[in-house]
């Protein structure tokens, strides 16, 4: 074998530590870093070359260690951090939305922005590499990513139905599909479309107001519901919370203290919704009967998230609450609050509002919020001037995604949250729906991103991925689960870099347990591989 040119090995090992960086970088990017598996990748690399060429290994491996140091300690410096997020990304999230006030005339304020994985967002193309040509980090390609999704898909535990799309963010180009436009029921990850619709008729800084009006009498007040699930009646801490019932209650005594003694009657006002309060899956611990006024979700015991023993009728159980409260500061309520509507032109006493939109639809995702992501569709059906009902909510939600181009083809949308076996949608629906998220002409959906749950630490996927899963960490995903139903879609970051999302749906699965499983290896399969 001819003897290696000196230039030939400046030109190898200065490609091999590029190549070590953006490694590194990737390392630095989810705080874990697989030593052994780039260690091995070495090893086989320096058996592949030629002798002369192995000498270089050592100054390969010393490189190597040194970048390990550095992703180290740029983890621990970039700190401090919240919930599996860096708290720094918080206070970015608005460069890239218009600065003004939320759509409902109140100051806006801005959402919580992208989390350390998905720093590069914005569909922006990559910086041009002048001796590549190409894109500074390489795509994948079709045939790569199939070699590497194919054989996963033949899991016999993901069911007979399966609709799969990955796209390239920068390109904004589908990369491998698999009936890809093929419409099956989605479970929660529809809550992803809920979101986009909202956000796009709304606006990330929009939020949801719960108003004390005056009443017909002098000594009347009614508690009108704006259709904030997040309203509280528990002790809230700090200035970023929910709005609180107890806070609008320390502000009408005020008022009414101002107007003389009382006593005063008290009445609720549920009138902004209509049609049925009860999804069509009826009474449901998943979810509380769908009405503009209620406190913590009508949870009837500490929980703030899951499935819970809920009130059958909210609204007065958030009403005699209030009563109580009101009497608590001073104020006397006669009787019992009862069901009464409010003049449109009421005098409003005092008012609160919920956090941003942008700040519900995180938590919706995170958690997988029914009643939130019912509220959501319609407060869109509001937006559009259709009746805030299941009918109206759908109708609405599904012409905000036809406005933003997605693809619509074999799509229904019967509710909000995807509790109903009517929804029906397709991964590539989806997959469009996060590219949007990324693209900075559509900032204001960017929430659809920072809400997914992180794998093996946060919401949804705090229990999944194991300790050492390639996805730990990187990969951020909505999941879905219904009987027979499995999906995940979301965001990862692959080997090279590239940000890529995907949606994974698949239906008439028999084990829930192998089929989460199963798509949690097929989004691993992602960040493992260049797929070149």
């Amino acid at each position: 074998m001819p003897e290696a040119r000196s230039w030939q090995v400046r030109e190898w090992l200065s490609h091999r530590l590029s190549r070590g960086r953006r490694e590194f970088d990737r390392a630095r990017g989810r705080g874990l870093y697989e030593w052994d598996r780039v260690r091995a990748r070495i090893r086989r690399e320096w058996r592949r070359t030629p002798r002369e060429r192995q000498r270089t290994w050592q100054l390969v491996t010393v490189s190597a260690a040194t970048g390990l140091v550095v992703a180290v300690v740029s983890v621990l410096v970039a700190g401090p951090w919240d919930g599996g997020q860096r708290t720094a990304e918080r206070a970015r999230a608005a460069e890239d939305r218009a600065p003004g006030g939320g759509p409902d005339g109140g100051p806006g304020r801005p959402a919580p922005s992208a989390s350390p994985v998905l720093a590069a967002l914005g569909a922006r193309p990559a910086p041009k590499s002048p001796d590549s040509g190409g894109d500074a980090v390489p795509p994948p390609t079709g045939a790569g990513l199939a070699d590497t999704l194919e054989p996963l898909l033949e899991d016999p535990a993901l069911g007979d139905e399966r609709s799969v799309a990955v796209m390239d963010v920068t390109t904004g180009q589908q990369v491998f599909g698999s009936k890809a436009g093929t419409a099956t029921i989605p479970a929660s990850t529809i809550k992803l479309a809920t979101g986009a619709a909202a956000l796009s008729a709304l606006g990330p800084d929009h939020r949801i107001r719960t108003s004390v009006v005056a009443g017909a009498g002098r000594h009347d007040i009614v508690l009108v519901g704006g259709g904030d699930p997040t309203l509280t009646a528990r002790a809230v801490k700090g200035s970023d919370h929910p709005a609180a019932l107890r806070q609008l209650a320390d502000d009408t005594a005020r008022a009414l203290k101002k107007r003389g003694t009382g006593p005063y009657r008290l009445g609720y006002d549920t009138s902004l919704y209509s049609g049925p309060k009860l999804h069509p899956i009826g009474p449901n611990e998943n979810l509380s009967p769908v009405v503009p006024l209620m406190a913590d979700e009508g949870r009837k015991d500490d929980s703030d998230h899951g499935p819970a023993p809920r009130a059958e009728d909210p609204a007065a159980d958030a009403a005699g609450t209030f009563a109580s409260m009101l009497r608590d500061r001073g104020v006397e309520v006669k009787g019992e609050p009862g069901s009464r509507k409010a003049a449109e032109d009421a005098r409003t006493v005092a008012s609160v509002r919920s956090q941003p939109l942008s700040s519900l639809v995180e938590r919706m995702l995170t958690t997988s919020d029914n009643d939130i992501a019912e509220a959501l569709a319609r407060q869109t059906a509001l937006a559009a001037g259709e009746p805030a009902s299941f009918a109206g909510g759908a109708k609405a939600v599904t012409h905000r995604l036809r406005k933003l181009g997605l693809p619509l083809g074999g799509a229904r949308i019967a509710d909000g949250s995807g509790l109903d076996r009517a929804d029906h949608v397709s991964a590539g629906l989806l997959s469009q729906v996060l590219v949007r998220a990324a693209d900075r002409d559509h900032a204001q959906l960017r929430s659809l991103l920072t809400g997914l749950p992180v794998a093996g630490f946060s919401g949804t996927l705090r229990t999944r991925y194991a300790q050492d899963a390639v996805g730990r960490g990187v990969v951020r995903a909505k999941t879905g689960t219904l009987t027979g139903v499995n999906s995940l879609a979301g965001s990862v970051v692959d080997a090279d870099g590239r940000l890529l999302v995907f949606a994974y749906l698949t239906n008439g699965t028999t084990d829930a347990d192998g089929a989460q499983r199963a798509l949690d290896r097929m989004a691993s399969a992602l960040a493992n591989c260049g797929c070149r």
